[in-house]
């Protein structure tokens, strides 16, 4: 049999092949708390405690995704965002702690207004319109997305969570379909932003594991989502209303520029890192 001390350098060691220490340090100890239930200092107090038949069946099946690259929230099959727990597939990305941000402006914008409406386009997990609901619980939040297979995630994260969003299947990218939705105080998103040139210097994890269809824009079109969402709101946003965008930190400038032809006023806001990560596009221009 195998000890909790046992099973945390090991599967610390091998991760330290393919992560740097402190992070191969942080998924073993991320793992070991969701597979006992005990937290770091329960587990360092029952170090010698041994793993079950069952626990360590378990132990060696995530260890061997683990040490594939798979995600940690992959392999747990969840990720916390904004104090809720979220379920994640490969069908969809993995939430991240800047985004957290992005809907945090939105909800400080918008919680003293008796309510309003919010288009969240790329639903993925739900983790953006299920948390603004959860937020600001008199607005209406509608949600679109391209994939069936993320909106069944984001369905049933909203049950889990006891949220009630609208879910819309489809494809953004195609204007014909922008006469199916309404008018809109807010429209947010976290659309694709990387460059398909850029493969090479992301992590290998996450090019290997997560949807590519979340990530990734074609080389000479980068900003397609951006444009796209500038013209759409020319006829959905209500010309009190905001957009919130997620944006590339290296094309911060170009998006700028870009929203700049279509809205009175752009602002910029860095992330917690520093890094130029969002963007709010206020007053549209029209025509």
């Amino acid at each position: 049999m195998v000890s909790i001390q046992e099973a945390f350098y090991q599967l610390k060691n091998l991760l330290t092949s393919i992560y740097e220490d402190g992070e191969a340090a942080a998924i073993s100890h991320e793992w070991l708390q969701h597979l006992t239930g005990m937290s770091r200092v329960e587990r360092l107090l029952n170090k010698e405690l041994q793993f079950s038949s069952a626990q360590l069946q378990q132990h060696l099946q995530a260890q061997e995704q683990l040490v594939k690259g798979v995600p940690i929230q992959y392999v747990i099959g969840s990720c916390w965002f904004m104090d809720a727990l979220f379920q994640v597939t490969k069908q969809v990305l993995i939430p991240r702690p800047e985004t957290e941000e992005l809907v945090q402006w939105v909800v400080n914008d918008w919680e003293q207004q008796p309510t309003c409406s919010i288009l969240d386009i790329g639903t993925g997990s739900g983790c953006i319109p299920i948390s603004l609901k959860r937020k600001l619980p008199k607005a209406q939040v509608s949600s679109i997305d391209i994939s069936k297979e993320a909106l069944q995630v984001a369905s049933i994260n909203a049950q889990n969570l006891n949220t009630l969003i609208e879910l819309i299947h489809l494809d953004f990218l195609d204007e014909a379909t922008w006469v199916t939705l309404g008018m809109f105080d807010s429209i947010i998103s976290n659309p694709p932003y990387i460059p398909y040139s850029e493969k090479q210097i992301i992590p290998h994890n996450v090019v290997a594991h997560e949807p590519h269809l979340a990530l990734f824009v074609p080389d000479d079109d980068g900003l397609v989502f951006y444009r796209k969402i500038a013209l759409f709101a020319r006829d959905h946003l209500l010309p009190s209303g905001s957009v919130y965008l997620e944006i590339h930190q290296d094309y911060a400038p170009a998006t700028q520029q870009l929203l700049q032809k279509y809205f009175k006023e752009v602002t910029l806001q860095k992330d917690m890192s520093g890094n130029d990560r969002m963007i709010k596009a206020t007053g549209h221009l029209g025509e």
